[in-house]
């Protein structure tokens, strides 16, 4: 076999690569941060506002809390304060800048903007539409000065007092040029008080008045053990309620899913009623915060939920206030052990009605949906199982397991049973939260609870169950109004925001102002919903309908949306098009 050799390698020189000193100051451009640093003036300026940081930072579920409060002390979220907010949080640049970027209430500036002296949000959803908003949106665009800022807003859950206005976080209902100008002059010099200023309920029932009338003896009993934990759920089952929020989940069978999962537990409770046509949280809060407050604490009770944390929207200033004092009027003089209660505020994102994004906003995150399973009953607030439940919902635990299960079953018309608190708005002589019997039609509602419809107005139309909820013709105005007697028609009760329209307006503008509205609201984690609502808005501007491609919208939205915003949005639609083809371009 024959030898191969190799001739020895060349010597290769060595090849200096840096000198000492060169790699010293390479390791001190390395070390040296990336991005835009934090300058002390910010750092002081965000540090008197929320405090100095605790060792590991402030809790990153504050996030949005402390946003807040940078927001409402400069009028805007300023870049060199969103940086030392994110050091003080021991957070990314962009995980406070998402987070600020998602929320209508929060606006992002430049360091060298201005921000505007005073918004005046008009709100713009249906039931405001109707009484005018869009012209006073542009009488006042001319007139209220330079640095005020008139912006159209979504629902601010004041449709009784339509058209509502929120001047900073001063509500304004049934808004006016000249009220709005008083009213933006007296924010200025502080000189004149706003006339037609909405109030806070003469008759709340604060925590001493609740007290002495039998409050929170009830609470007292199930903590104590004096009232069993059974005995309690199964009043609730047997009782009917269901949630009220919109989703309609039994609320006992909710109990026992969530006590029998692995402690610890935390309750989240839901008062964002962002649904357009929907205020009655608000109105209850407003006069019997502690009615609520008590069956949260034997809601907490029986399922052994440790935490409470209530998400209240950010539009319900004065609400805010006036809970944040009956809580620490309950917290100081409390007739039972209580759990931890936390009050939460929202930030403008009707997204968050949604349970699960509702429990990221909590969290400090945008407020997108999360997919399921798992449930949040499962793993939910923090990771821990959760009771999710609406305001109203809680608000009848007490008079329910008090009075017995038969008390509100008892209730109702047309074979349904149980009591539903109507959101009545349009086109009626007496708009407002009307206690009615489970099952009761439109009709009946607008008769008997309304005073009938305004002069010169009959009944055109309604929407049953807010912007989601669907359009139905007056021919069906003796359809029975609960929990699933709508869904054969295509439309759902919902949150029972009930807006009525009569002969001088259409359908189609009250169902092209709701997918404006879905789209706006979208939170955009999914395309079907965040492309398909923007896209329908469009082509229902048309004066003839494409239905079919209308159509191959909604089959998309509703199989493939992640929640129920996009599930819904196309119920409009198909009502329109189902009902009242007449007025885009179809058969008569």
């Amino acid at each position: 076999m024959q030898t191969v050799t190799f001739p020895d390698p060349e010597p290769v020189p060595a090849l200096v690569l840096a000198t000492p000193d060169q790699l010293r100051r390479s390791a001190r451009r390395v070390s040296h941060l990336k991005g835009r640093q934090v300058d002390n003036q910010s750092l002081q300026d965000v540090r008197a506002l929320i405090g100095l940081p605790p060792p590991g930072g402030h809790r990153r579920d504050l996030l949005i809390e402390h946003l807040h409060q940078l927001n409402d002390h400069y009028r805007g979220l300023f870049e060199r304060h969103l940086v030392a907010l994110a050091s003080d949080m021991t957070l990314s640049m962009a995980e406070v800048y998402e987070v600020a970027t998602f929320y209508h209430h929060f606006e992002v500036l430049r360091d060298d903007q201005t921000p505007a002296a005073l918004t005046v949000r008009v709100c713009d959803s249906l039931s405001c539409a109707m009484a005018g908003s869009a012209e006073l949106m542009t009488r006042l665009a001319g007139l209220v000065g330079a640095t005020v800022r008139v912006m159209a807003a979504p629902c601010l859950g004041r449709c009784e007092q339509a058209p509502a206005v929120l001047l900073g976080q001063t509500a304004l209902p049934q808004a006016t040029v000249p009220l709005v100008r008083e009213a933006v002059e007296y924010e200025s010099n502080r000189a004149v008080a706003p006339v037609n200023k909405a109030q806070a309920a003469t008759d709340l029932i604060a925590f001493q008045a609740y007290r002495q009338q039998g409050g929170y003896a009830l609470a007292a009993a199930v903590v104590n053990g004096e009232e069993p934990a059974e005995a309690v759920i199964r009043a609730m089952e047997d009782s009917g309620l269901r949630g009220l929020g919109g989703a309609g989940f039994p609320a006992g069978r909710k109990w026992r899913i969530v006590r029998d999962q692995p402690a610890p537990r935390v309750m989240a409770v839901n008062i964002d009623e962002g649904e357009p046509g929907t205020f009655k949280d608000r109105t209850y809060l407003e006069r019997d915060p502690h009615r609520f407050l008590e069956g949260m604490l034997i809601a907490a009770q029986v399922t052994g939920t440790e935490a409470c944390y209530l998400y209240l929207r950010d539009e319900y200033h004065d609400a805010r206030a006036m809970l944040l004092n009956e809580i620490e009027a309950l917290q100081s003089d409390p007739p039972c052990p209580l759990p931890h209660i936390e009050l939460r505020r929202g930030a403008g994102a009707y997204v968050c009605g949604e349970e699960s994004a509702m429990v990221e906003s909590i969290e400090g995150k945008r407020g997108e949906p999360r997919m399921r399973p798992p449930y949040i009953a499962q793993v939910g607030l923090f990771g821990k199982p959760t009771l999710e439940h609406n305001f109203e919902t809680l608000y009848w635990v007490r008079d329910i397991v008090e009075k017995g299960p038969q008390w509100f079953s008892g209730f109702g018309r047309h074979g349904r049973h149980g009591l539903r608190s109507f959101s009545v708005s349009g086109r009626v002589k007496q708009p407002g939260v009307k206690l009615a019997p489970a099952g009761i039609t439109v009709q009946e509602l607008i008769d008997e609870h309304c005073g009938g419809m305004l002069e010169g107005h009959t009944l055109y139309a309604y929407l049953p169950g807010g912007a989601s909820g669907g359009i139905l013709p007056a021919s069906l105005n003796q359809i029975p109004l609960d929990f699933d007697t709508l869904q054969p028609y295509g439309c759902f009760i919902g949150s029972a925001a009930v807006i009525v329209l009569s002969q001088h307006d259409r359908a189609r503008d009250a169902a092209v102002n709701a997918m404006r509205f879905f789209a706006a609201e979208s939170c955009g984690q999914c395309t079907p919903c965040r492309v398909g609502t923007t896209k329908a808005a469009k082509l229902m501007e048309a004066k003839v309908w494409d239905n079919a491609t209308l159509e191959d919208l909604n089959t998309v939205m509703a199989d493939a949306s992640i929640c129920g915003l996009g599930q819904a949005a196309p119920n409009p639609v198909r009502c329109v098009q189902k009902y009242f083809a007449h007025e885009i371009g179809g058969a008569p």
